[in-house]
């Protein structure tokens, strides 16, 4: 009871009022701040208002921090604000040490805050990171520069870390185990994000299938087919094997098909002669370099195969190109009653 008097003593009247008094003016200058802004904002265009916003959020910053700091400036005098509540590991912890504490706790949720807000959010942008994947990555910066906060401020109040740090460690080690290939992942997106070695809507050859570039996220890279749908491959495959740029190389559209054993192939080359030269006078994108290739290819079980090659413009047109050619080689086939050979007969893309 008597401690608790004697701190009350070391507040004296004067000092007191004056604190209040300031504490008043500081809101009183925050609240015209924000008027202020306010009626700015409704003046502005739609995209300068996020600036009037942070502009806000920054004032009512600087004025809790205000208070806070004006409160140790005014009462730095007192023996109370230095006097040990208790002693831990050799660290005399005083209500001073509490406060600096905290204001190391909340001054790192306010930079990281606005650092994920205006810092990363225009590198997302940039990169053309997706929502989902932004967010997570500003989850993952925020509890690192928490964490790391909340061990500044318990190590300045006498608590010891060090077997939580061990638990943590060894924890760290089991998840590093489990996750390398996401960890793999994650820097290989990291290394084409910044050394470019492909690009979202250049095309590629992965797995023998050729797609466009849609979208490079830090784990996995989105490759659009037009047969086999969306790829999602991950990010190491890019860095560990040899992929080919069909961006700037030469686009050939290729048609296989089948006849029976025995048909007139002379026949068969002229239809399907016939059948590009329709293809070429009802399509845009055949390219006349160099020139359209039939050949006979091979004697197959019952069956002569033959291939189209036609030089194209880019990949959309390639895909259209060869279903276009299936349709025409279908009627022309029908029209002259060149059989095929059973189930095996097949038009596809190679």
């Amino acid at each position: 009871m008597e401690k608790t008097l004697s701190i009350f003593n070391e507040f004296s009247a004067g000092r007191v009022v004056t604190y209040i008094a300031f504490s008043l003016l500081i809101l009183l200058l925050n609240w015209i701040l924000r008027k202020i802004a306010s009626s700015y904002a409704k003046k502005r265009s739609s995209h300068e208002k996020p600036f009037f916003a942070s502009a806000v959020s920054l004032i009512n910053w600087f004025t809790f921090y205000g208070i806070i700091l004006l409160f140790l400036f005014y009462f730095s005098e007192t023996k109370w604000l230095f006097k040990a509540l208790y002693s831990q590991g050799g660290v005399d912890v005083t209500p001073f040490l509490i406060i600096v504490a905290f204001m190391i706790v909340s001054l790192a949720h306010r930079l990281v805050k606005l650092f994920t807000k205006y810092v990363l959010s225009n590198v997302y942008e940039h990169y053309g990171v997706d929502k989902g994947l932004g967010f997570t990555i500003n989850q993952i910066v925020y509890y690192t520069v928490m964490f790391a906060a909340l061990a500044v401020s318990f190590t300045s109040v006498g608590l010891d870390l060090t077997a939580f740090g061990a638990v943590l460690g060894v924890l760290g080690i089991g998840i590093g185990f489990g996750m390398r290939n996401v960890a793999g992942n994650f820097v290989s997106g990291i290394i084409i994000l910044f050394e470019r070695p492909i690009e979202v809507g250049e095309v590629i050859q992965v797995d023998g299938k050729v797609g466009r570039v849609e979208k490079i996220r830090l784990r996995s890279t989105l490759v659009r087919t037009a047969k086999e749908g969306t790829l999602i491959v991950p990010n190491q495959y890019f860095i560990e094997q040899i992929i080919k740029n069909r961006t700037g190389a030469e686009m050939i559209a290729q048609v296989r098909t089948n006849v029976l054993y025995g048909t007139d192939s002379r026949l068969v080359h002229r239809l399907l002669e016939e059948a590009v030269t329709k293809v070429k006078e009802e399509t845009d994108g055949i390219l006349e370099k160099p020139p359209v290739e039939i050949r006979f290819i091979e004697f197959k079980d019952n069956a002569m195969e033959f291939l189209i090659e036609l030089p194209v413009l880019n990949f959309e047109i390639k895909e259209r190109v060869e279903s276009d050619l299936r349709h025409s080689i279908s009627k022309l086939f029908a029209d002259n009653h060149i059989k095929l050979p059973g189930k095996e007969f097949s038009l596809r893309e190679y």
